[in-house]
């Protein structure tokens, strides 16, 4: 797939770009390289791959879920100017 000098163009109007005639061509073959790319990946058969995380295919480790501070929950409530039933009241911004 490729696009036109005209699509750059238009591209470059909606991203409120300013652009000269040579970068309009070079953005033509650019944009036009990409897209060869992605329609190139997309024929490939992945049919049965499972997605990977990562490439490697190795484990995170991971650390216990452990709580390791204490709820102060009080102490932060006794900051705010209002609150209400263990919540901090803030003035309303959408009506």
């Amino acid at each position: 797939m490729s696009i036109d000098k005209q699509d750059v163009q238009k591209i470059a109007h909606l991203a409120r770009l300013a652009l000269t005639e040579e970068d309009a061509v070079q953005y033509q073959h650019s944009l036009s390289s990409v897209l060869s790319l992605v329609e190139q990946m997309q024929s490939v058969d992945t049919d049965g791959i499972t997605p990977l995380s990562n490439p490697l295919e190795m484990t995170q480790r991971l650390r216990e879920d452990e709580v390791t501070e204490t709820n102060q929950r009080d102490a932060f409530l006794a900051n705010a100017p209002q609150t209400e039933a263990g919540l901090f009241l803030v003035p309303q911004v959408i009506e």
